[in-house]
Parts: C-alpha cells; structure tokens; sequence
C-alpha cells in the first residue's frame, strides 16, 4: 500500500481545506508514491517518536501536530524540531500532520474527548462560515430523480440531522444546438424547449469537485448547466471546540474529579466554582482561550481546555468555570483516535500507536 493511499483516506476524513490558514497539515517528509511498511500514530512527531518508528518498522508517522510549524531556514539539528527532520529524512521516514482540519470537525479531536466525558446532544461551539454552497442545476423531468440521488449520494443536501434535503421548482428551458452538437432532446439548429424541473441543494465545500462529477455523470445533456454559490451560512458540523450536556447534572467539585480522573492528571487550574450544578460543558483540545466568548454565549457551566494565561481566566466573569487541564492531557486521546480510525479503515495493516510520551510538561508535587 502507498502511503498516499493512507494520506488519502485521512483526507476523507478531515479535508485538508478544513485546517486554519496558520497551520501547516499534510506530508511533511517523505513522498507519496512510497510504499508504507507500517504507521505510528502520535500527538507529535518528535526525534524520539521517529526513533520509535524505526525501531517499529514504521516508515510513516501519523502526528496531530506538525512538527515543522513555521519556515525553516537551517536544519543543522540546532533544536528538536531540525533534529526530528533530519532523523525522519535520513532513515526514509515519512511525517504527515493532520492539525486543525483534525479540530475542526465533529468527530475529531474535541469529539474523542467529549466520549471520554460523556457528554451528549453535542454541537460544534464556534461553527466556521463560507464552509456551505448552493448547487442550482436544471433537469429534464423524467431524468430528475436520478440527478437527485446522485448528488445525494455524493454527499449533498445535507442538513444537519436531515439528508436528501433539496428544493425542486417546475418550468421551461430553451436552447438551440449549432450543428456540431448531439442534443439529448430536440434537433440542432432549432430552438427547443423543455419541461425540466430546477434542483437546488446544499453541500459541503470541500464536496464541490465530487457532487460536479456526480452531476455530469447523472445528467442526459450534453452540456449541463448549474451554479455553485458561496453562502455565508455556518456550517454547524465543522468548526473550533464543542459543546454538550452531561447525562447526569452533578456539582462543580465532582465535575472537577471527574475532570482529573478522565485526563490523568494532578493539577487542574480553574476559577472559582458557580454555585450551582454543572449540565453544559463546553471545551475545546490544546490552546482555547480564542473560545472563551464562545463559551459563555453557549451557556456552558464549564470551559474545558488548556494553556490560559492569567489574565485569561478573569474573562469567566463569575458566569461558568474555566478548567485549565494542559495543552498535552487535553490532546492525548488524539493518539487513540487516530488509531481507531486508520485501524477500521486499514484492518488488516500494522497501524502501531506510540509509546512515547512526548509531554514536555512535568509536575513537582513537592
């Protein structure tokens, strides 16, 4: 198997038009025609990691973080980061990051920490907009139900909880062929008009090239006529954090317990608790003080992530409680899920996870 057949199928799942403009996602090291040996799955693809990887007969490495982040201008393995290249380039290594297309959908990285919780009737919190377009298209009337279900197959009309969602409007088209065409209906060089019905749904942008396909395949014209339209919609399945009930209310410090046992952790920096039962939990992987706003105006109890600065912290304004569980503890089932993903898709391949902890964060507890 190529690795660009792995690469490939991660696409599929977190697009990698989905990841911030910052961000750096996709094949690090490496080359797609490759053949893959064997993969393991990180949070961050550090010397160490790499060193693992060789050991393991792995020549590809899955990392939630890219490991090159901004532009080199050296590798000399003066820091980490040039270290972990040049091992990843010298033993034939291939690096491939998927970051924050990984966050920004439903079931990504804030999903796998929301089944950790326990959490239901979960939403994205801060949906992305320009992520929706419209596809008007327009069909001869016998031929419009086969259109419909292609472009339902190639994923369109979804809304929310609703599929095979689309708007179908009757009336009249006209068009005349010069001679060199074939027409489906009518003869060339005469106007003909027909009975068509106009289609109007919605999809994912990222599913553009693929309902296009879809619709050229499906469609009896010899020349199709459709709009693609940019909507400023937000897109409710793709976005930054989540927020969700717990099944049960419980209190503020049995939430805080409950917290530390999921993360493994000893120390949780927090705001003061609000007198009352937590019910809404909202929290957001790595570093989410961008969605402290966000939060409060979802109405969550609590705001579950990492790496707030001081001053951060005052934004909770006595209104819920911010839970800072560290950037590493918040981001550590990434591995896990990773490796469910790839192992369902790939079941009989060596999808390995890593056992390195590459948390550079310690704790004294004195």
């Amino acid at each position: 198997m190529k690795i660009q057949d792995i690469t490939n199928f991660l696409e599929s799942v977190a697009p990698a038009s989905l990841q911030e403009n910052y961000d750096n996602a996709g094949l690090l090291t490496g080359m797609h025609d490759w053949e893959c040996t064997g993969l393991l799955t990180t949070l961050d693809a550090t010397e160490a990691v790499i060193m693992e990887a060789i050991h393991s007969k792995c020549n590809l490495v899955i990392a939630h973080h890219p490991i090159i982040f901004k532009g080199l201008k050296k590798i000399n393995g003066s820091n980490y980061i040039e270290r972990a290249v040049i091992c990843a380039i010298k033993n034939d290594i291939a690096i491939y990051a998927i970051h924050t297309n990984l966050d920004n959908i439903l079931g990504g990285v804030n999903g796998k920490i929301a089944d950790t919780l326990g959490l239901i009737n979960r939403e994205v919190l801060f949906p992305k907009a320009n992520m929706l377009k419209k596809l008007e298209t327009y069909v001869p009337v016998l031929q419009a139900g086969r259109v419909r279900d292609a472009l339902f197959e190639a994923g369109g009309g979804q809304v929310g909880q609703y599929n095979e969602c689309s708007f179908n409007s009757a009336g009249e088209g006209t068009f005349k062929g010069s001679d060199e065409t074939h027409p489906y209906v009518g003869k060339p060089g005469t106007r003909h008009t027909e009975p068509e019905v106009k289609i109007e749904l919605i999809f994912p942008a990222v599913l553009e090239r693929k309902l296009h396909k879809a619709l050229l395949a499906a469609h009896p014209y010899e020349a199709v006529a459709c709009n693609f339209i940019s909507l400023d919609n937000r897109y409710q399945e793709i976005g930054s954090g989540l927020v969700g009930l717990l099944g049960t209310p419980v209190t503020g410090e049995a939430f805080l317990g409950q917290l530390q046992k999921a993360f493994g952790t000893r120390v949780i920096r927090h705001t003061p608790l609000v007198n009352k039962l937590v019910s809404k939990i909202a929290l957001c992987g790595g570093s989410g003080s961008f969605l402290i706003g966000a939060a409060l105006g979802a109405g969550a109890d609590f705001y579950v992530t990492g790496d707030i600065k001081y001053h951060e912290f005052f934004d909770a304004d006595g209104r819920m409680v911010i839970a800072d569980v560290g950037h590493w503890e918040s981001e550590q089932f990434t591995v896990d899920l990773l490796f469910d993903i790839l192992s369902s898709k790939f079941p009989t391949f060596a999808v390995q996870k890593s056992a390195v902890s590459p948390n550079p964060v310690n704790y004294f507890a004195g």
